[in-house]
């Protein structure tokens, strides 16, 4: 019973230093089967910097189309996308406004021919030394008052869209540009207030001829941008072609929400296809310049650090730090800690990491 013990107790402690030694084994000294190695690649990279964009209509060449009174929209004329030429109504005004520039005019009509009259018949009586001439050059003072008023009564009349001789209180609101209508901010039926009280305009046109293409460049990439700069730029809504520009303005502050910069490109649109809104990238060429690069599997991650497995003189591989930069395609470039012709682990660098298990 004692034997039987005892070579129980013997192979429990072989099991032991047995399973010690697996634990133990270097990282190295695993089955190479498991492992893909490659070369890290010295290489010229010409590449470009993707900055994500949207369009944007010129504000140069918008406008919002405030109503000159307060009134009811009686009728739009437009819908959003519509194509208009200058002087096109947008849309029809009713408005208690009208009456009263109507009632002004009149009352400075008559008025003014009052005055005219008063001036007339005081001609006649300075001729006749009846009148002194400093009471008819009063006279006139009142006369060309009366025309100045029944002129601004006029001019107010036909800004509104009426001319003196009407009786309709339908206020026509024209276009002042040609363009397209990318917005309409009111429905029929809808009560407006005038211009000076208004908070939002009832139409939006822009001359879509041509269109802002603006992009948000983070700090890091803002040496890549310069004015005049030549870019690319692609639609997602055509995903087949590529748009040539400059660099019109890059901006000179930053975004609190996004820390980006806005740069921004004109691109001329014939027939109007790039519409704003639309989601658009530039692509900006980066400098030729020589650097190595590793697969994006060579490459590990652990918390902030990042490493690369490499073969040694001796045949182990040994983790090394590395400093990674940008992506491309399949790719990583190395800034710092590789060289070009080094042999690194391409994948299977878990099983260099993962301790050895034994029963």
């Amino acid at each position: 019973m004692m034997r039987t013990r005892s070579v129980a107790l013997l192979l429990s402690a072989t099991l032991m230093v047995t399973g010690c030694k697996k634990k133990e084994t270097p990282e190295a000294d695993l089955p190479a089967s498991n492992i893909v190695t490659t070369t890290a690649r010295s290489t010229t990279l010409n590449d470009s910097l993707a900055v994500p964009a949207h369009i944007e209509a010129n504000p140069t060449q918008t406008v919002h189309i405030y109503p000159p009174l307060s009134g009811r929209i009686v009728e739009m004329k437009v819908v959003a996308g519509q194509e208009v030429h200058k002087g096109q109504v947008v849309a029809l005004l009713q408005s208690g406004d009208v009456a009263s520039a109507r009632s002004d005019f009149e009352k400075a009509k008559t008025e003014s021919d009052r005055a005219d009259r008063a001036l007339a018949r005081g001609k006649i009586l300075l001729d006749h030394e009846v009148l002194s001439q400093a009471a008819y050059l009063e006279l006139q003072a009142t006369a060309a008052s009366g025309h100045a008023e029944l002129e601004r009564t006029r001019q107010r009349l036909h800004e509104l869209g009426f001319s003196e001789n009407g009786t309709s209180d339908v206020a026509p609101i024209t276009s002042p540009i040609s363009g397209t209508v990318i917005d309409v901010g009111t429905a029929n039926g809808e009560l407006q207030k005038s211009v000076d009280n208004a908070t939002n305009g009832i139409v939006t046109i822009a001359n879509l001829d041509s269109v802002w293409i603006v992009g948000e460049v983070f700090e890091r990439d803002i040496a890549l941008l310069k004015q005049s700069e030549n870019v690319d730029v692609t639609v997602q809504a055509y995903p087949n072609e590529t748009f040539h520009g400059r660099v019109a303005n890059v901006g000179d502050t930053f975004d609190p929400t996004t820390h980006t910069l806005r740069a921004r490109v004109v691109l001329p649109n014939p027939g109007h296809r790039l519409k704003p809104a639309m989601f658009a990238s530039l692509k900006i060429a980066r400098p030729s310049q020589n650097a190595v690069v590793v697969p994006n599997t060579a490459v590990i991650h652990d918390g902030e650090s990042t490493g690369v497995y490499v073969k040694g003189a001796d045949g182990k591989f040994n983790l090394r730090q590395v400093k990674v930069g940008a992506a491309h395609g399949d790719d990583v470039e190395i800034l710092s800690g590789l060289q070009g012709g080094e042999t690194i682990v391409k994948t299977g660098a878990s099983f260099l990491r993962a301790p050895a298990t034994g029963d």
